[in-house]
């Protein structure tokens, strides 16, 4: 996957733009863009788009520290990134936003599930304590996935406009 300029350049605002989105939609819990930018990227930049992703993941990390919290970090985003690439390329495009919406919002309703076993190993909890933290978030996590679906309705437009964006570049 060797990398041009331009794509080093792209990946590194794309990375940026998911960091910044998170931040100012921290005032909502759980209510945020970055499943809707992975999906995006996932289905415009296919493998390449982990270079955005974890351009976030760093940053993340670089800008909030590195601690317990980020660890699942590492994994998280690459479940919903593995999700969207077996999802077949050419989906009839009437069910494709809702496809997309529904696996945001699966992703946001499993994440506090994704995270827990990171949590148990370093805060060393056995499978129940494991469950009981998983029960705990189930609030948080109906938020983040219903939040997810709805957050879902922009991710055909970024995929449109990058596709754009990309077609056009190309060309000139």
């Amino acid at each position: 996957m060797k990398l041009t300029i331009r794509e080093v350049v792209v990946f590194g605002m794309l990375g940026a733009v998911m960091y910044a989105s998170k931040i100012i939609m921290e005032i909502l819990p759980n209510v945020h863009l970055l499943g809707v930018f992975v999906i995006a990227f996932t289905v415009v930049y296919r493998k390449k788009a982990l270079y955005p992703i974890y351009t976030y993941v760093l940053l993340n990390g670089v800008l909030c520290g590195f601690a317990a919290w980020w660890i699942p970090y590492l994994y998280l985003w690459i479940v919903l990134w593995g999700a969207v690439m077996l999802l077949p390329k050419r989906m009839p495009r009437k069910i494709r936003p809702i496809v997309y919406m529904t696996v945001c919002a699966m992703h946001g309703f499993l994440f506090g599930t994704l995270y827990a076993p990171a949590q148990a190993i370093l805060y060393g909890l056995n499978f129940k304590g494991m469950i009981a933290w998983i029960i705990a978030g189930l609030p948080f996590d109906c938020i983040h996935g219903i939040s997810n679906f709805f957050c879902g309705i922009l991710i055909m437009p970024i995929i449109l406009v990058l596709r754009h964006t990309e077609e056009n570049t190309i060309l000139s």
